[in-house]
């Protein structure tokens, strides 16, 4: 059971798709055929359906894919575990981050990084924390640098590197922003702009009301902060955003109510043998943690 062949079969898997799949890994479609075909005759068994077009995973090939997966990660680790022995930091690196944690946190680290292991050939992907998080969680990702879960995985060892401390706020017409002090209770009268449901950010901010006994009412869901900033800042409903985000554009509501926070660090798989290039990323991560934010 070749590599080559395993790779092809959780591309289509993945994508369900053959020619998708020849996209993702630079082959033909009939390259791609000719693997899955070749895995089918070394199992024995039919992987895939092919109804109407449409391509889904066979019971053998359901049976396979996370067996598929631990094989390749196993063959991954075993590379990467030989070449450490080098000790020299090359290779490539494969670092996920989400848009605000990369946009507004990573850029001194990774002009660090850069600049002190010129060799590593970094694959930097943007995604949504909770994407990057089932990424590093399936091996697919080696590091991920994002808003930590509240309710962290045990398979992944999560580090906070900075806190964001999240302030409510409005469009300064907004009626909210006329007052003095608010306690949370005010702000469930008015219709909130938030991340999406299925976010770390959205879990902590909703969490909050509901330890309170509150319900918000969301209007408008986005993962981007930019957008969300905008979306208050016209006066489509409040919001909360991190501290450093706040200008004159949007008004901080003064909110009788501890501070809301949310961690923002790195997740790597415990079982997960690192690159000399991800100890090294970490090495930088660890000296960000260490520096008090500006």
């Amino acid at each position: 059971m070749d590599t080559q062949s395993l790779q092809a079969f959780i591309a289509v898997a993945d994508t369900t798709s053959f020619s998708l799949a020849g996209e993702q890994l630079h082959l033909t479609q009939p390259a791609i055929s000719k693997r899955i075909a070749t895995l089918e005759h070394q199992t024995g068994a039919k992987l895939f359906d092919r109804i109407n077009r449409r391509v889904s995973l066979t019971e053998a090939g359901r049976l396979l894919l996370p067996r598929a997966r631990q094989i390749l990660q196993l063959v991954e680790d075993s590379r990467r575990t030989l070449s450490n022995l080098s000790g020299s930091v090359e290779g490539s690196l494969t670092l996920a981050t989400s848009h605000h944690v990369g946009l507004h946190r990573l850029p001194p680290v990774l002009k660090a990084f850069t600049q002190r292991y010129p060799h590593v050939d970094l694959d930097l992907r943007f995604l949504d924390s909770e994407q990057a998080y089932h990424g590093v969680v399936a091996g697919e990702i080696e590091l991920a640098v994002v808003t930590l879960s509240p309710r962290p995985n045990p398979q992944v060892e999560s580090v906070p590197v900075w806190i964001d401390r999240l302030r409510f706020v409005a469009a300064p017409d907004h009626p909210l922003a006329a007052h003095g002090e608010l306690p949370l209770s005010a702000l469930v009268d008015y219709s909130a702009v938030l991340p999406g449901p299925l976010t770390f950010t959205r879990d902590i901010v909703v969490g909050s009301f509901s330890r309170a006994g509150l319900t918000v009412d969301v209007a408008l869901s986005t993962n981007y902060l930019e957008t969300l900033k905008m979306m208050a800042g016209i006066g489509l409903g409040w919001s909360v955003l991190p501290e450093s985000m706040v200008d004159d554009d949007i008004a901080v509501l003064p909110v009788t109510h501890p501070p809301i926070e949310r961690r923002l660090g790195y997740l790597v798989h415990k079982q997960r043998t690192l690159s000399n290039a991800g100890r090294a990323m970490i090495a930088e991560l660890e000296g960000a943690r260490l520096t008090p934010d500006a």
